[in-house]
């Protein structure tokens, strides 16, 4: 039987949200469930707080950001990219991101229902891990596409 993997950190901050640490649970809560209708400021906010709760969870989003910010910079110096090639590149990118941030979704229901090992709920993060793999393997293909017809138009002429 495989030991679960732990983070303090991330530990730490499942008990805060569950109000394991404190004894008790928030009078209000990190979010915000409701019967009634929320204020579009109100959607917002949440949506702006779970995006920044998914990048300080985890550390893969500094590798996505990191090659997002470098395949912008190629795309961005090699000049001849149109709207398309542009288009292309940036939902790419989102849907990684994204990808990143429902697989983070799941890890911290995860670590909501239980702390200890659970092979059916270990499944589930290897099967949310894979689909970040598949949209990573995806996004790289299309960057090749786009990048290999690019550099031939610009430096073909010199080979």
């Amino acid at each position: 039987m495989k030991k679960p993997r732990t983070n303090k950190r991330i530990n730490k901050q499942t008990k805060k949200l569950t109000g394991e640490l404190t004894g008790e649970l928030s009078k209000k809560p990190p979010y915000h469930f409701s019967h009634g209708k929320r204020t579009w400021s109100r959607k917002f906010t949440d949506a702006f707080l779970g995006l920044r709760q998914s990048v300080h969870q985890q550390s893969s989003y500094h590798v996505h950001f990191t090659a997002a910010i470098a395949v912008l910079g190629m795309a961005w110096l090699l000049g001849n990219f149109d709207t398309v090639r542009w288009s292309l590149l940036v939902l790419c990118i989102a849907m990684v991101i994204a990808g990143e941030m429902f697989n983070t979704a799941i890890e911290t229901l995860a670590r909501a229902i239980t702390q200890t090992y659970n092979p059916v709920i270990g499944r589930a993060l290897d099967i949310a891990s894979g689909a970040v793999l598949v949209l990573s393997f995806g996004a790289a293909v299309v960057g090749l596409i786009l990048f290999f017809e690019a550099i031939w138009k610009k430096f073909g002429s010199l080979l």
